[in-house]
């Protein structure tokens, strides 16, 4: 018997102004050494950020916090669209250090969706000032869904503290 239930989905959006003209706050997102700097949420640090953007390209990012019990949290971002510098849009799997996707259960966040899809805009706002809006969608677990917008409003910070 196959499975038909439907779930209620959950998006997540979260704006900030960035201090930076638009090719600056587009190279946060698409250098390793932009990345490097502030993916992750307080606390963590990111520790790998090799980066693959181009539409079929794989990015695989990693985020730590040991003190916290989390020596190493893998990431993928594989691009469907990459608009310079004005959009990117990728999936987002739980990967290992290899960037294989697993199963989110298996590190205890069984709350993450797989294929998690991300829609990141730049758009210039004035003199050197650009609003970045990321949009995360799909989430079916409102208490995964609280988290991972804490964890990224806690990552935008960290990247808009980098131009202030």
């Amino acid at each position: 018997m196959t499975d038909t239930t439907q779930h209620e989905t959950h998006d997540l959006v979260v704006i900030r102004d960035i201090l930076a003209p638009i090719e600056a706050a587009w190279k946060s997102w698409t250098e390793p050494g932009s990345v490097l700097r502030w993916w992750g949420p307080s606390g963590f640090t990111c520790t790998v950020a090799e980066l693959d953007v181009r539409v079929g390209g794989t990015s695989l990012v990693c985020m730590s916090a040991p003190d916290w019990g989390f020596p190493a949290l893998y990431s993928t971002w594989a691009y469907t669209l990459v608009d310079a510098p004005h959009r990117l849009e990728f999936i987002h799997n739980i990967a290992d250090e290899h960037g294989a996707t697993i199963d989110p259960a298996t590190i205890g966040a069984a709350g993450i969706p797989r294929d998690v899809r991300h829609v990141i805009t730049f758009e210039s706002i004035g003199d050197d000032v650009t609003r970045l809006t990321v949009a995360e969608l799909g989430y079916i677990d409102p208490e995964q869904l609280a988290l991972s917008k804490k964890g990224l409003e806690e990552s935008l910070d960290k990247l808009v503290a980098i131009y202030v």
